[in-house]
C-alpha cells in the first residue's frame, strides 16, 4: 500500500472516531468519505467526558470501542453499518443503520429522573449526502428511529475544513441539527402519568441543535494514529426549558487511538485469498466460570443446571499476512449463530463480526502447526440469551442485543497429524464465544457489566 494510501486510511480511523461521538456529528460522513483502498480494516478505542443534559447528572465518561471497515460497498463505522448507493471522486450517497448514543444515565440515576420510565438510545435509518473540495466538506443526512423507540426523526447540515500536515490533521466543524418533537420529547418530555411536584409534565416540540467542535489526529507510528477533540452543542430551547434539563451549553472531549490493519499484504477480496469457513459447536460455561479462568483451563465446566447450546457458521477472509515479518495473521470474519435455548425461550439467531489475530510460531510448527487466536469485533443478538438473561438478572444487571464479542481459540492442522497435504489447512480446535459489555463502561453496548460465555469445538477449513 502506498503511503498516500495508508495515511488515507489513518485519516479515515481518525474522522470516524470523531464523528461516532459528537452527539451532531455521529457518524456523518463528511468525515468519513476519505475513502482507502477497498478491503480496509482497522480497531481503536476512544474515551469520551461529556456534560449530561439532565439536572444533577454527573458528566458521562464512556469507552467507544472502533470497529472500522471501508468496502467498495459496505461499510462498518463503529456504531454505524451501511452500504453507498453512489461514490464519486469529491461526492457520494450512504444508506445507513446507526445507533444513536443519547438516554438516560444507565449507572447512577439523577434525582431529577426517579420515577420515570427509562429512555434508552434507538437504532436509526438513515441517508446522507456529501460533498468536498479542496478540503471544504459539506455534508446533509436525515434519520429515522426503525425500532420504535423514540419514533422521531433528525435532519443535520454540516460544514468542515480539513487541514493537514506530514503527520497531523486539524478539522473545525460546524453542524446544525434539526429534532423533531418525538425524537425531543422521547428522551426530555415527562408523560402525565410520570409527573411530580419536582417534574410536571412536559412536551418537548421540535428544535434547532447547534454544535460546534475542533477535532486532530496525529500519526506516530506506521499504522497508529491517536485522536482527539472538544466540541459544544448549544441545544434547542425546547430541550433547554424541559424540567429535566440543565439550561447550559453541553460540552464534551475525547481522546484515543486507531489502529490500520490494512498494509496490503493481502487483499481480502483477491481471487487468490483463501476463504476460511468454520462450524462450530457449543455449550454455556458454568456460573464463575469466566472467559480468563477459560483461557488459562483453571474452569471448563459446562453450565448443568440449566444448559442451552450455540451452534453457527463464520466466514473469514485474510486481510494480513505475517504481519511485520511476524508469525502472524490477520482475518476478518463474519457469520450466524444459532441459540438453542432448550424450552426456557425461543431460540433465536446471533450476527457476529470480528477481526482475528493467529499466532503460529511455536517450536513444533514444522511438525504439527498449531494456533493461537484471539478474535475482537460485535455481535448483535436478535433476542438476548438465555444465558445472559440469567446470569444479569442474578446480579439486577441490564442487558443489551448489541455487545463486544471476543472469540480466543486454539487449533491444530489435521493435515499434519494425518500426515495429509491436502488436509494441511483443516484445522480442529476449541475456543470460547464471549459477548460483554466491557464492564459497563461502554453506552454503545447498554452500559452493560457482564455477559456469557459458551465452549465450543470446531473445525475450519480454507477454501
Amino acid at each position: 500500500m502506498s503511503r498516500q494510501c495508508t495515511g488515507r486510511w489513518q485519516l479515515l480511523a481518525w474522522a470516524v472516531a470523531v464523528g461516532c461521538v459528537s452527539p451532531a456529528l455521529a457518524q456523518d460522513a463528511m468525515l468519513g468519505t476519505l475513502l482507502e483502498e477497498p478491503g480496509s480494516a482497522g480497531l481503536g478505542f476512544l474515551m469520551r467526558v461529556e456534560s449530561s443534559p439532565y439536572k444533577g447528572a454527573d458528566d458521562r465518561v464512556d469507552l467507544l470501542p472502533l470497529y472500522l471497515y471501508e468496502g467498495e460497498r459496505f461499510f462498518l463505522r463503529s456504531n454505524a453499518a451501511g452500504v453507498r448507493l453512489a461514490t464519486q471522486e469529491d461526492q457520494g450517497m450512504e444508506l445507513f443503520v446507526e445507533r444513536r448514543l443519547e438516554g438516560y444515565p444507565e449507572d447512577e440515576t439523577p434525582e431529577i429522573l426517579e420515577g420515570l420510565r427509562t429512555r434508552n438510545g434507538e437504532a436509526d435509518l438513515g441517508a446522507r449526502y456529501y460533498w468536498k473540495q479542496q478540503g471544504h466538506t459539506w455534508d446533509l443526512s436525515v434519520r429515522q428511529d426503525i425500532s420504535s423507540t423514540s419514533k422521531g426523526t433528525e435532519l443535520r447540515a454540516g460544514y468542515g475544513y480539513l487541514w493537514r500536515g506530514q503527520r497531523w490533521d486539524v478539522q473545525p466543524v460546524l453542524s446544525l441539527e434539526w429534532r423533531s418533537s418525538k425524537l425531543n420529547d422521547y428522551y426530555f418530555g415527562i408523560e402525565p402519568y410520570e409527573s411530580t411536584a419536582e417534574h410536571p409534565a412536559y412536551a418537548a416540540g421540535s428544535g434547532l441543535d447547534v454544535t460546534a467542535g475542533l477535532y486532530a489526529r496525529y500519526r506516530f507510528l506506521q499504522h497508529w494514529s491517536l485522536l482527539g477533540g472538544v466540541y459544544a452543542t448549544q441545544q434547542s430551547s425546547s430541550v433547554r426549558n424541559s424540567p429535566l434539563v440543565d439550561d447550559r451549553v453541553q460540552w464534551g472531549a475525547l481522546l484515543g487511538a486507531a489502529y490500520d490493519f490494512g498494509n496490503g499484504q493481502v487483499r481480502w477480496d483477491e481471487p487468490t485469498s483463501p476463504t476460511y469457513v468454520k462450524v462450530f459447536y457449543g455449550r454455556d460455561s458454568a456460573d464463575g466460570c469466566h472467559m480468563v479462568k477459560i483461557m488459562t483451563f483453571s474452569c471448563t465446566d459446562l453450565n448443568d443446571v440449566d444448559p442451552t447450546d450455540i451452534w453457527g457458521v463464520h466466514v473469514g477472509r485474510p486481510f494480513v499476512s505475517e504481519l511485520n515479518g511476524w508469525p502472524l495473521d490477520l482475518v476478518g470474519y463474519v457469520g450466524v449463530l444459532r441459540h438453542d435455548e432448550k424450552g426456557h425461550q425461543p431460540d433465536s439467531w446471533q450476527i457476529d463480526a470480528y477481526m482475528k489475530g493467529f499466532y503460529y510460531g511455536f517450536p513444533w510448527s514444522h511438525r504439527v502447526k498449531t494456533r493461537i487466536g484471539f478474535g475482537f469485533g460485535l455481535s448483535y443478538a436478535e433476542r438476548v440469551p438465555y444465558a445472559e438473561v440469567q446470569s444479569q438478572a442474578r446480579r439486577e444487571r441490564n442487558t443489551s442485543k448489541l455487545l463486544n464479542y471476543l472469540d480466543p481459540s486454539i487449533d491444530v492442522s489435521l493435515g499434519d497429524i494425518f500426515g495429509s497435504r491436502r488436509w494441511h489447512d483443516m484445522y480442529l480446535g476449541v475456543g470460547i464465544s464471549h459477548r460483554s459489555g466491557i464492564f459497563g463502561s461502554s453506552q454503545m453496548l447498554g452500559t452493560v457489566d457482564g455477559g456469557s460465555n459458551y465452549i465450543y469445538a470446531y473445525l475450519e477449513a480454507a477454501l
